[in-house]
């Protein structure tokens, strides 16, 4: 039976947006998922620090799924709901979960941390994560690329610039910085949102794919993009991704 308009927009409008997790939108929306395999490729450089940071946390949902994190493991986050969801997850397991607000300086001494690790996060500092890492230490971090979800944008917006976040301009940040770039990949992934209350919660959430979105503000185009839904079917984008590891070299200065 298909829903209404009103009762998907009022469900997807009220319902919380707290976190990194994505569950409510099993069934609703799909999206393909990097052949690198984040979370494996995570749990294995944590398997083998000693002390580890990751930056922008958010819920703590990606750090709570490693099998074995090391003796010293500090989160940093900034918005207040994902701190507390992050702690209640990350503290049973002995991890320390900082207040940060998301602006250089990281709290943190010079050559701190053998492993700093973030998924997604919203700027990374290159010169504060050369700095806390150790000699030998690595980044390791998934972002999001250039272009991601454009499509969903543009449909709200119109056309955009959307070539920020290019994983070449990452890569000579990184170098710039001192560490040395020892993997870069890419990839663009199909995402379906099989209706309009998806599209909502999701532009909730992600909240830089239509910044200062509301459904006040956009109601004319949620009611349009519904109608296209139930013509024509899931309404179809594209994210991007990549994956980077550099490394701080051996023998370099704090």
């Amino acid at each position: 039976m298909r829903r209404s308009y009103d009762d998907l927009v009022q469900e997807a409008n009220t319902v919380s947006v707290a976190g990194w997790d994505f569950s409510w939108l099993d069934g609703r929306a799909s999206e393909e998922r990097p052949s690198w395999g984040y979370a494996r490729l995570l749990g294995e450089r944590m398997a083998g620090a000693r002390a580890a940071l990751d930056v922008q946390t958010g819920g703590g949902e990606i750090l709570a799924g490693v099998p074995a994190l090391p003796p010293i493991t500090v989160a940093t986050e900034s918005w207040p709901p994902n701190l507390a969801l992050a702690a209640a997850r990350l503290r049973p397991r002995g991890a320390w979960v900082v207040a940060d607000d998301d602006e250089p300086r990281l709290p943190f001494r010079d050559a701190s941390f053998d492993l700093v690790t973030s998924r997604h996060p919203v700027e990374t500092w290159w010169e504060e994560i050369a700095r806390v890492l150790r000699p030998g230490g690595s980044y390791f971090s998934q972002q999001v690329g250039p272009r991601s979800v454009a499509e969903l944008t543009e449909f709200f917006i119109g056309p955009y610039d959307g070539t920020a976040r290019e994983p070449e301009a990452a890569r000579k940040a990184a170098q710039s910085a001192g560490l040395d770039v020892v993997d870069l990949r890419f990839e663009r992934l199909r995402m379906e949102f099989h209706d309009v209350g998806a599209v909502i919660y999701f532009l909730r959430k992600v909240i830089w794919i239509v910044p200062g979105f509301s459904v006040e503000r956009y109601a004319d185009r949620l009611r349009e993009l519904h109608e296209r839904i139930e013509a024509e079917g899931p309404f179809v984008a594209r994210s991007s991704r990549f994956l980077i590891e550099a490394r701080r070299p051996d023998g370099a200065a704090a």
